[in-house]
């Protein structure tokens, strides 16, 4: 079994910069992908960026460039580091993580706030 526990969420005024967090608790950490994803209440989930188990890349349009997504493997977590942020950018982000064998564990979310 996986747990994900996401941190580093708040409140920042636009332009800032945040750096989220995802710990994963189980063994499997190292050889799965993991990725962010961000929910506005009342839109669909969306899909910010992933980060496979050898360390490729990938992001949305609406981040790229601004966000950067990593790992650390000996600590089982992954970042998101969130520059020059913009009020769109407000929503729930949580981290998902995706084993070998497709199994699909997510964490509760954090909320990150931007202000104009």
């Amino acid at each position: 079994q996986v747990q994900l526990v996401e941190s580093g969420g708040g409140l920042v005024q636009a332009g800032g910069s945040l750096r989220l967090s995802c710990a994963a608790y189980g063994s499997i950490f190292s050889i799965s992908s993991m990725a962010w994803y961000r929910q506005v209440p009342g839109k669909q989930r969306e899909w910010v960026a992933s980060i496979t188990s050898n360390g490729y890349t990938d992001y949305s349009n609406s981040v790229k460039v601004r966000f950067t997504i990593s790992r650390d493997n000996a600590k089982n977590t992954v970042f998101l580091q969130m520059n020059n942020l913009k009020p769109e950018d407000t929503a729930v982000y949580s981290c998902r993580l995706t084993s070998p064998s497709s199994d699909v564990y997510w964490g509760q979310g954090t909320q990150v706030t931007v202000s104009s």
